[in-house]
Order: structure tokens, then C-alpha cells, then sequence
């Protein structure tokens, strides 16, 4: 019987890694329809989808966008501790002073002037390949994926660097209005100098951390079985337990039965 319950826990236990399996499956079969549904609408002018000063939603994470400016390569940063294909390097951030992002200039109509929106430009090695690569000059027509505005840094580092994107700081930089969120470069028009010929890294698309998450139904699935896997071993243990209980009360009552026989 021992050997039968282990059996069905291991069983359980399989079926349990299988069905778990089946929830990253699900999970990324997920990510892949959603990022193409993206894809196929196409990008959208940045002021229709978000406009400056205005809060970001969290479904604009990874929406395609496009927009039109000058870049400020005086206000050139790099943003520190950022990882591509598992190498640690920099972001090459770029202010992009805006001139159209799709609304003809009404999105910004009541603010200070025109925004700023801060581009990442793509991925170096290190700031002096950032330093080395040439901003293209007058009007740009960009391409690329949202991105929500970070959380202020809280590294001190050395000029011209900083280890977050975050928008509240940004603007205290390069002025305002600022948007809360930043584009990732997908494509430029004019082109700027591409990674094969020494030009930054381009990015994938930016996701919500976590949120190509474990399936719920499969992963409660999982779960199940490894409940029932650890049901068949406590059921061993009780049956073990009252087969135990069940000698000792025997024992107790033989020995009873001869201490309660009559004296001679």
C-alpha cells in the first residue's frame, strides 16, 4: 500500500508540473496575440494616445506611437544598469523637443510651450559610445513603443548619467511641459545610424513587469493535483497512525484482561 500511495503522489505531482507548463504556455500564447494586436493597428500620434502632463495609462505600455521634433543633444543623458541579451550597459536618452505629436499642436495649446518627450534611443556598451554617436539634426519623424515614466533614481552618479527615467526629474532638466511617459525608438525618419554600423542597440518592446503572468485556470489545476498528490500521502500516514492506535489498544486490553483475573 506504501508503495501504491507513493506511486499516485508522483503521479499527481507530474500532472501537476504539466498542467503548471501549460500555464506559461497559455501565459506567452497570451503576450505573443495581444503584441500583435498591437502591431496590427499601427502607430497612433502620440498626443492622441497621451497627451503632455496628462497621467499614463497602463494599457499604453508597449502601444506604438509617432511623433515629431528636433532633438536637444545638450540635454543627452544615460541612464545606467540597463541589461540587453544578459549584457549590463547604458540607455541612450535623448530629448526630443516637440513639433507635431498628431493633434496639430492642441494637445499642448494650453500649457507653457511646446513639450519635451524623452526617446530612448536604443542600448550602448558604455556612455563614451553614447558621447560618440552623432543626433540627427533638425526635424525627425519618430516611431516607437510607450513606456510609463519611472520612479525617481536614488544612485548619485557621474554627470551626464542617472539610473531612472523618471519624468518628475527630467523636467526639473530639460524643462516642460514633460510627458509621463517616454518612447522607446523604433524606427526614425531620417534614419540614425544603425547598430551594425555603430550606431545604439535597438530595444524590444517594452511590457508590463508581471504582466504575462502564470494562466489562473491551469496554474489552479496545478495546485489540485498536488493537493491530492499530498492527500495520498496523509492518507497513508492515518492509516499507519490507526493501525499503530489499533495494536496499542489491543495490547491494553490483553494485558488488562490478565491483571483482572481473580486471585487464587
Amino acid at each position: 500500500m506504501l508503495v501504491l500511495f507513493l506511486l499516485a503522489a508522483a503521479v499527481c505531482a507530474r500532472l501537476g508540473v504539466w498542467q503548471l507548463d501549460r500555464a506559461q504556455q497559455r501565459a506567452e500564447l497570451a503576450a505573443q496575440q495581444e503584441a500583435a494586436e498591437l502591431e496590427a493597428v499601427g502607430p497612433e500620434g502620440l498626443g492622441v494616445l497621451l497627451p503632455p502632463q496628462s497621467t499614463f495609462p497602463g494599457e499604453l505600455v508597449g502601444r506604438q506611437a509617432w511623433v515629431e521634433g528636433e532633438y536637444e543633444p545638450d540635454g543627452q543623458l544615460v541612464v545606467a544598469g540597463r541589461a540587453l541579451d544578459g549584457r549590463t550597459g547604458y540607455l541612450v536618452l535623448t530629448p526630443l523637443r516637440v513639433t507635431d505629436d498628431g493633434t496639430a499642436g492642441e494637445s499642448w495649446a494650453e500649457l507653457s510651450g511646446a513639450p519635451v518627450l524623452p526617446v530612448v534611443r536604443g542600448w550602448v556598451e558604455e556612455p563614451d559610445d553614447a558621447a560618440a554617436l552623432v543626433v540627427p539634426e533638425g526635424e525627425v519623424r519618430l516611431t516607437g513603443y510607450l513606456q510609463a515614466s519611472e520612479a525617481a533614481g536614488e544612485l548619485v552618479l557621474p554627470a551626464g548619467q542617472t539610473d531612472a527615467i523618471a519624468t518628475g526629474e527630467l523636467v526639473n532638466v530639460w524643462g516642460g511641459p514633460i510627458y509621463s511617459g517616454y518612447l522607446v525608438l523604433l524606427s526614425s525618419d531620417p534614419p540614425q545610424v544603425s547598430a551594425a554600423d555603430g550606431g545604439p542597440a535597438q530595444l524590444p518592446r517594452p511590457t508590463i513587469e508581471g504582466g504575462t503572468g502564470l494562466n489562473l485556470q491551469n496554474l489552479f489545476y496545478a495546485l489540485q493535483w498536488w493537493v491530492f498528490g499530498g492527500f495520498a500521502v496523509l492518507l497513508w500516514v492515518r492509516l499507519v497512525r490507526d493501525e499503530a492506535a489499533g495494536g496499542a489498544r489491543r495490547a491494553r486490553g490483553d494485558g488488562s484482561g490478565i491483571a483482572g483475573l481473580p486471585g487464587d
